[in-house]
């Protein structure tokens, strides 16, 4: 069970907490939702995401289904260091889009006593480990893993296929590059694809 509110007070403990999954499962909507709850429960809490990510708002994380937060670009994750200013939540967006030093960013926040909740792809569209996520995974205290739904057969999807032929390994989209699939379709997908070429 994550904590979503602890007093605020000058002993108290902070730690991080990892929302990942595939494309479409949901992790801005779980990221927006904590946040809200922080602010329901008056603690100060500041927002940041990868200036690069702009699809629907420059100043603004936003999910799928339009739920959005007002947030802080940033262009690297040093930068948020810079940036916090007496908070006690700190939510960061789109992970997989920043630098490895995210990692000892959001160590030294939660060792200051602030909980950072961040959310980011888990995997590539090659389904391969994406950026700083696992060593957040790995030193996070709680990870909450989303699946969204295999658009080719309702299962739970953990793939985020890329179906443009961009092989840049980062090209921001939606539905119209990404469908999100589960193993047993991506294999075969994958398999189609290879045999094609």
């Amino acid at each position: 069970m994550i904590p979503e509110y602890t007093p605020d007070n000058k002993n108290r403990s902070g730690w991080i907490e990892v929302i990942t999954g595939s494309m479409f499962s949901g992790k801005t909507e779980e990221l927006i939702r904590r946040l809200r709850r922080a602010r329901l429960a008056n603690q100060k809490v500041e927002i940041f995401k990868p200036i690069m990510d702009s699809r629907y708002s420059s100043n603004e994380i936003v999910s799928h289904d339009s739920s959005s937060a007002s947030s802080i670009p940033v262009t690297s994750s040093s930068e948020i260091l810079s940036l916090v200013n007496e908070v006690s939540v700190i939510g960061i967006d789109e992970a997989q889009f920043f630098d490895s030093g995210i990692v000892n960013v959001c160590n030294i926040l939660a060792n200051s006593g602030i909980r950072v909740v961040i959310a980011g792809l888990d995997m590539d569209y090659q389904g391969k480990p994406f950026g700083p996520l696992p060593q957040l995974m790995a030193t996070a205290e709680y990870v909450t893993k989303l699946q969204a739904v295999c658009m080719r057969c309702g299962n739970p999807s953990l793939y985020s296929f890329r179906k443009t032929k961009n092989n840049d390994l980062i090209l921001l989209g939606e539905k119209e590059e990404y469908e999100p699939l589960c193993r047993v379709c991506y294999n075969n997908l994958i398999q189609t694809v290879n045999a094609s070429i």
